[in-house]
């Protein structure tokens, strides 16, 4: 058998070494005991700062697993129904249009929340390879423009302002990844009746001692928090990134609380929660959500008709849920992890898997815009899967 500890060893401090990212840290947990943890390289290289526990990374897409948690904790409560219509909550989403060959057309039926936890409400990510798209950008630019000038410009308005923008399918119609996770947050304030932050606090942070997870960065943590980074092509180098991308802001009089992409976090504080998940709602014998409720979660509910488009890379062979990749075809994955696995990853390649059958958790963080899930972090989930057995 191979050495798992060397092998993950090599892998990460390759990355490293050959310019792919500045730094890394990861972190295997199995039945709740640590059997891998590292840091390589640098959270800040200009300023020296290496990799550590407690580097705070921008979570950018691992924020949508927390926020299918949050409307799922309205929901257990009655205060939510997964097939209300959006509009319910938020009125700008009445008597949507759905863009096509021949122009704008009303929509066949209203989005519900069940189509924002599954990616099928055609709500796009600005792109220019539609017209949705496009208009998405432009809505998206304007938005964080008014922010810049320091007008409040919060979740509620980037709420609104979306909605402006016509689908790019009938709700239901297929997988398409978008802003619907940021909808979902601006529900959950107008449900609560608090900011997202206050209810992410109050129902998951606290409970979950994710004393390090939210939507800004206190000054006296700024020490802590890693640079981000984009590859630049004419010097075939890594730079810091230091443009705004979806209009995420880290400041503490920050306005829009992206559901979607807007925390920050640390390794030890994602564990947290993905233990709670991996538990089936428990955390130190608190309980967060109901048992059933977190099965439900991490069950694959799309058709394999809306699953024709779920075809990137790393969700080929997965189905989808709250947010959230659940492994369906292990040939199609090219995986070895077993069947239900389930997590996301972010823009930046940080990225959590989760195994019920392993009782294993494996987290990785990087921070490299437009990451996603590397060759590397297959590379580590093969071993980590092979591994887990001798290891537990």
């Amino acid at each position: 058998m191979f050495d798992y500890k060397t092998t993950m060893n090599a892998l990460i401090q390759k990355e490293v070494d050959e310019g792919r990212v500045n730094g890394a840290s990861a972190l295997v947990l199995q039945g709740d005991k640590e059997i891998y943890y590292y840091n390589y390289g640098y959270a800040d290289k200009e300023n020296g700062k290496p990799m550590k526990h407690d580097t705070i990374i921008r979570l950018f897409s691992m924020t949508k697993p927390i926020t299918a948690a949050a409307v799922m904790i309205l929901v257990e409560r009655g205060e939510l129904d997964v097939r209300d219509a959006v509009a319910t909550y938020l009125p700008a989403f009445q008597n949507q249009k759905v863009w096509t060959e021949k122009g704008p057309v009303p929509v066949e039926r209203d989005v519900t929340i069940w189509d924002l936890l599954n990616m099928t409400s055609g709500i796009p990510y600005p792109n220019e390879e539609d017209e949705p798209g496009r208009q998405m950008g432009a809505v998206l630019k304007e938005l964080i423009t008014r922010r810049e000038k320091g007008e409040w410009v919060d979740t509620l308005e980037y709420a609104n302002q979306i909605a402006t923008v016509p689908l790019c399918f009938q709700p239901g119609d297929r997988w398409m990844y978008g802003f619907s996770a940021d909808i979902l947050g601006a529900v959950v304030e107008v449900v609560s009746g608090m900011r997202y932050s206050e209810f992410l606090k109050k129902e998951l942070f606290e409970p979950l001692e994710m004393k390090d997870t939210g939507f800004f960065v206190p000054e006296e943590k700024r020490e802590r928090f890693a640079q981000i980074y984009e590859w630049c092509e004419e010097e075939a180098v890594l730079k810091p990134f230091l443009k705004s991308h979806l209009g995420e802001y880290y400041n503490e009089d920050v306005a829009f609380e992206s559901g979607g992409a807007g925390l920050v976090s640390t390794l030890a504080d994602y564990s947290h929660f993905a233990s709670m998940m991996l538990h089936r709602g428990m955390y130190k014998g608190k309980r967060i959500l109901g048992k059933r409720t977190v099965q439900f979660m991490t069950t694959n509910y799309l058709t394999e008709y809306q699953r024709r488009t779920c075809d990137w890379d790393s969700v080929r062979g997965y189905g989808y849920n709250c947010l959230m990749r659940i492994l369906v075809d292990q040939g199609a994955a090219g995986t070895n992890a077993p069947l239900g696995e389930f997590g996301w990853d972010g823009w930046t390649g940080n990225y959590v898997t989760m195994v019920p059958d392993e009782d294993l958790i494996f987290l990785y963080f990087i921070q490299r815009c437009g990451a996603g899930m590397t060759p590397a972090v297959r590379k580590l989930r093969m071993a980590t899967f092979a591994a887990c057995e001798v290891e537990a």
